[in-house]
């Protein structure tokens, strides 16, 4: 398992934050108030140059009205995607 910030299923954690912040109508600026952070917080967050620990994500989450379970179904569905059309594909070229 890669610890590192630049993986490819982090980028998707990030990318889905960036998301539920911008449908809620709110800018980092108003993010990092909300949170009573910095807006460097929220942009290195979102640009996945530092991690969230499961605490911080929760609370981002529930800032925005969305509880930590409805994330992770979201990140879980997200995730599955690529392996799906991978599989599909690989199967196509074995006929």
């Amino acid at each position: 398992m890669e610890k590192s910030v630049y993986t490819d299923d982090y980028s998707v954690v990030v990318g889905l934050l960036r998301e539920a912040r911008t449908a809620a109508g709110v800018t980092q600026v108003q993010m990092a108030k909300m949170l009573v952070q910095s807006q460097s917080f929220v942009s290195k967050y979102e640009n996945g140059d530092s991690r969230l620990d499961i605490l911080q994500l929760r609370t981002v989450c529930q800032t925005l009205g969305l509880s930590l379970a409805e994330f992770v179904e979201r990140l879980d569905g997200r995730l599955k995607q690529p392996a799906q059309k991978s599989r599909a594909r690989s199967s196509s070229t074995r006929r």
